[in-house]
């Protein structure tokens, strides 16, 4: 058998997350724009400021059922219709509603980018919300909800989100209604949210690929660039407020052999400076298989198939008044739940004594600005990174800045920013589990005040 020599590496190519050109059309629609050679298959992603805590009084939920109805026909095509032309063009059409407002999501091979603009801006003109097919979506949503408190997962971020924040917040309840408020959700309440919020002056456009040869300006004209409505009026934001004294919840599953984690508490956004040193620091101590909490509790112990700490930006404002959530999550067989916890803790404790190594922070950088080229290889991918910034506030150069200030964060920074993030002392833990089974080791701990509640 004859080998051929190994072929030599090359010098890497210079990576810089795209900075967009940014536009606005005479109805007040912003235009970011990407070109990515070689991107023949577009992402559109549309951002609307219709924020969860619009929705009315009793009604949550209705931003979801308006978000999924867009797509349920149109002045010009039924719902069945509008399906069909979305397959002539070979594109998907996704929308939802969080916190800060309504996404909607467009994937179309470039051939075909102008059909598929026409068919996204009827669905943002001119939605007919059908009172049949509105039915059918509030119907499907409350389908969903015992399938969503089954889940440990689901069930267990319910409750942190009903622990950390005051009742009176929007943040406190389940982002796509209960099925209290969502029974309520009629076609002339998904109209009137929509009238009041979804307008193009109050939403922005991104549109990356393969754009050469592509009349984008013609192309948003001709469609989205037809969409009218009403001047955008700046809503104020309410305070983020939450509480994050030490304390237990259990969500009693009785005779589950398993407990689901999840730990947290209510931090800074990505407008604070301290964000790059925190997505290293909270990376290095539960972001990947080889961090410290994996290390123990799954290595060493054996206790769990993975634990992971992560941070995710729940809302953001100009003036940096935004919040995330600063969170540990996994699952631990029922009878090492206390065992597993006081590990856990000892983790924590052991990081705000002695600190990150300097081989974790290395470790960390390699894995977070060493991947960004692969993970923005696809076109959906930098459209939503772009789509987020704009959702967020943040500068369109921000993602291309947050790698270099990674890269320039050292060991010391990482470390003071994730015992900031993560503190043993002011933290909410939501456990998912056998109570009768569970409640007595974790009382034991001392770790807060154990509380027991329903699993329905």
């Amino acid at each position: 058998m004859e080998f051929h020599p190994q072929p030599p590496s090359g010098t890497p190519k210079p990576w810089a997350f795209p900075t967009p050109e940014r536009g606005t059309l005479p109805n007040g629609l912003t235009v970011l724009r990407c070109h990515r050679p070689g991107q023949e298959v577009v992402a559109v992603e549309v951002d609307v400021r219709a924020p969860l805590d619009a929705e009315p009084e009793g009604l949550d939920g209705v931003a979801t059922i308006m978000a999924r109805g867009l797509s349920e026909g149109t002045d010009k095509h039924t719902a069945e219709e509008f399906a069909a032309e979305l397959e002539r063009c070979g594109a998907t059409l996704d929308a939802g509603a969080d916190h800060p407002g309504v996404r909607v999501s467009l994937e179309v091979p470039v051939s075909r980018l102008r059909k598929a603009l026409g068919l996204l801006a009827d669905a943002l003109r001119a939605p007919a919300f059908p009172d049949g097919e509105i039915e059918r979506l509030v119907a499907n949503r409350l389908d969903e909800i015992p399938h969503e408190l089954a889940n440990p997962a689901r069930r267990a971020a319910k409750e942190l989100s009903k622990e950390l924040f005051p009742a009176t917040s929007r943040m406190s309840r389940p982002r796509q209604g209960t099925e209290e408020t969502v029974r309520r959700i009629d076609a002339a309440a998904v109209r009137a949210f929509y009238e009041a919020h979804v307008r193009p002056a109050a939403s922005t456009v991104v549109v990356v690929g393969d754009l050469e040869g592509v009349d984008l300006d013609a192309a948003l004209a001709e469609t989205l660039g037809v969409w009218t409505g009403a001047l955008a009026e700046d809503r104020p934001m309410p305070p983020v407020t939450a509480d994050d004294t030490g304390r237990v919840v259990i969500v009693d599953r009785p005779g589950a052999v398993q407990t689901q984690l999840l730990i947290g508490r209510v931090g800074p956004d990505r407008h604070d400076r301290v964000w790059p040193a925190q997505l290293l620091g909270v990376y290095c101590l539960g972001g990947t298989l080889t961090s410290r909490l994996d290390r123990v509790l799954r290595e060493e112990k054996g206790y769990t198939y993975g634990v992971r700490a992560f941070g995710q930006v729940l809302r953001s404002a100009q003036d940096g008044s935004g919040a995330a959530l600063l969170a540990i999550s996994g699952s631990v067989a029922t009878d090492v739940t206390g065992p597993a916890l006081a590990d856990l803790w000892q983790v924590l404790r052991v990081l705000a004594a002695e600190g990150l190594t300097d081989e974790e922070r290395d470790v960390a950088v390699r894995n977070l600005v060493g991947v960004a080229p692969l993970r923005y290889e696809t076109a959906a991918a930098v459209a939503g990174t772009l789509a987020d910034q704009v959702e967020q506030y943040l500068p369109d150069d921000y993602q291309a800045r947050l790698y270099a200030q990674l890269a320039e964060t050292g060991t010391v920074e990482a470390t003071a920013a994730a015992v900031s993030a993560l503190p043993a002392d002011r933290l909410v833990t939501v456990l998912v589990g056998d109570a009768s089974q569970i409640a007595d080791p974790v009382r034991e701990l001392g770790i807060g005040e154990v509380k027991v509640v329903s699993g329905s």
